[in-house]
């Protein structure tokens, strides 16, 4: 991924990567397109936090140590992806206005957030996920009026949290995530985040966004690709769409 050029304010960033990738649509991850794949979304929301900030200095000047981006933590009694942090997003409804409306839907429904308080800046290129036949748009977005987020359905979501984008740029949080299974190995990249509900790894199709986006910004700091983080996957269980 090429990196973009530091300017301003880190909204300032994300609107303007928006403006530069319509025409364009370069994708944050590219994976081969399934047929009729089914239409989803994410809210990748971007805003700055009030409480807990970073301890890490990031290198890239627009990246305060109180910017914060949104993730959840699936339920562990989940059959698909179970315990993996994601974004808020789901399949687009026959009700919903586009992937923005779908985004918003979601994350409303899985933290309780107030769309009001909201301001979309756009959204990115598509991202197809083959395994799972669904056709992704990320939507980008900045927490204009924050309002306040919890698991609002505990068979759906284990943690809902603010996570400091300074800690998931710092070098020591950063790693790579290798499934081994038949012969066959499926890397990706992770991140670690602490949390008041325990320590979560970022990875699969969350984490190669999270990992797009910061080298497209530009805010991407030298980290040990070699490293490995355990993942402790059952025997049984896939790898996630994005790592296949």
């Amino acid at each position: 991924m090429r990196a973009e050029p530091t300017t301003g304010s880190a909204r300032a960033q994300l609107a303007a990567l928006v403006e530069r990738t319509h025409g364009a649509r370069d994708p944050l991850v590219d994976l081969p397109r399934p047929p009729d794949a089914r239409p989803a979304a994410v809210l990748m929301l971007f805003g700055v936090l009030d409480t807990l900030p970073s301890d890490h200095a990031a290198r890239a000047e627009p990246v305060s140590r109180d910017l914060d981006v949104l993730l959840l933590a699936r339920a562990t009694t989940l059959r698909a992806h179970p315990g993996q942090v994601a974004f808020p997003g789901g399949r687009l409804d026959p009700g919903d206005d586009g992937p923005v409306g779908a985004a918003l839907r979601e994350a409303r429904e899985e933290t309780g957030l107030d769309p009001e308080g909201v301001e979309v800046l756009g959204v990115l290129a598509d991202i197809p996920l083959a395994f799972s036949g669904h056709l992704v748009t990320p939507v980008l977005g900045w927490w204009r009026h924050p309002s306040p987020v919890h698991v609002v359905d505990e068979a759906e979501s284990a943690a809902v949290f603010r996570a400091p984008v300074a800690d998931l740029l710092n070098p020591a949080n950063r790693g790579v995530t290798v499934i081994r299974r038949d012969g066959q190995e499926w890397r990706g990249p992770g991140f670690l985040v602490r949390h008041a509900s325990g320590h979560h790894l970022v990875w699969g199709f969350t984490g190669m966004l999270l990992d797009g986006l910061f080298d497209r910004l530009g805010w991407t700091e030298p980290w040990d690709d070699s490293r490995e983080l355990p993942l402790d996957l059952p025997e049984d269980r896939d790898p996630p769409p994005a790592q296949r």
